[in-house]
């Protein structure tokens, strides 16, 4: 339905099926990052310094101290919160098991007066076995995130992961099987992969009933594998667009389950940022919002195609104000391609 005013077509845009798989809940995290510890493979992309912004491995008694100090920020929240340790940065059960128990001691005592609801770790798909799993649910663990970047064994050669897609799928059973919350982390435009063995990862991946996904386009770090062929040229990063394009599609695949994605692109950090020199790729503080802004633009269009409306107009999206900036997009990318591709201007009316 919509209505003709003198301002213009006014449409309500219903978003909540698009986007159901961003919708973020009242969860926060205090992230610890141990880079690079645990794991003993290095794989063609990696930089943990880069990536994690640190290179020596926190003591107990910093990991303690960050936990107090997050849960200040914290205590004046008035509506009720789950709070998390998260640790990340390494292959958390790739860390000898006296260190693993050190690390999970500090956190577990939050847990048991009930501070925060649980810990989280990510790790590989080859570092998980049952001796492992028994620690990690006796202290506490909650969730187990796999670094699992493809499911294409050829691509994970290529990579040096050091891993096969068969060790992802056993590793994913048995943390569903143990009662854990599983999440899987893929990877964008990485060596040899393609739309085609994207597609294909997505679709494995989501066979084994994650309840999370991070999403990620590759980017080239430099002192990493990768970079040294890029200089090469024997590997070319995807431009911007194509990475909003095939990570797009990817997520297509995510909208037809529940899944939830919880983060698209690498966090912003002092040594990741859009004009870190060190870094080459589709490298953006603001991912996902431009991931967002493609898929309300093709329901915007639709839309606008359905009514036939004709140029010189103008449409007024009324949507629910926490969807505002996705509808105009970054830097209004939405709203500019309206004007140039239909000589329509849009507007937006938070209801």
């Amino acid at each position: 339905m919509h209505l003709i005013k003198k301002d213009g077509i006014n449409i309500s845009l219903d978003l909540h099926e698009e986007l159901k798989n961003f919708e973020k809940t009242k969860q926060y995290t205090i992230p610890i990052f141990i880079p690079h510890k645990g794991c003993k493979n290095e794989c063609v992309f990696c930089n943990q310094r880069k990536i994690s912004g640190q290179i020596v491995p926190p003591t107990t008694a910093e990991v303690d101290k960050t936990i107090k100090e997050y849960l200040t920020y914290f205590k004046d929240k008035k509506e009720k919160i789950n709070i998390e340790v998260a640790f990340f940065g390494g292959s958390f059960s790739g860390l000898p098991i006296n260190e693993q128990i050190e690390y999970l001691e500090v956190a577990h005592k939050y847990v048991l007066d009930k501070s925060i609801s649980g810990i989280r770790i990510s790790t590989r798909p080859d570092y998980i076995m049952p001796t492992e799993l028994n620690i990690l649910k006796k202290y506490g663990v909650t969730t187990i995130e796999l670094g699992v970047q493809s499911m294409d064994d050829n691509v994970l050669n290529v990579c040096k992961r050091g891993h096969k897609s068969i060790d992802t799928i056993r590793a994913s059973k048995l943390i569903t099987l143990w009662g854990f919350k599983l999440g899987h982390q893929i990877m964008i435009g990485l060596p040899k992969s393609n739309k085609n063995s994207e597609e294909y990862t997505i679709k494995q991946s989501l066979k084994l009933m994650p309840s999370e996904l991070r999403i990620y386009p590759v980017y080239v770090l430099k002192e990493s594998a990768l970079y040294e062929k890029y200089l090469q040229g024997s590997y070319i990063p995807l431009g911007f667009n194509e990475a909003i394009e095939r990570v797009l599609n990817v997520v297509k695949f995510c909208q037809k389950t529940n899944v939830k994605i919880i983060r698209l692109g690498l966090q912003s950090t002092d040594e990741i940022t859009s004009s870190s020199k060190d870094i080459v790729g589709p490298v953006c503080d603001n991912f996902a919002e431009y991931v967002m802004a493609e898929i309300v633009r093709e329901k915007m269009e639709k839309e606008i195609l359905k009514r036939n409306i004709s140029e010189n107009r103008k449409v007024i999206f009324e949507i629910p104000g926490k969807y505002a900036s996705i509808v105009a997009g970054p830097k209004k990318i939405n709203k500019v391609f309206f004007e140039s591709h239909y000589n329509i201007k849009i507007g937006v009316k938070e209801i």
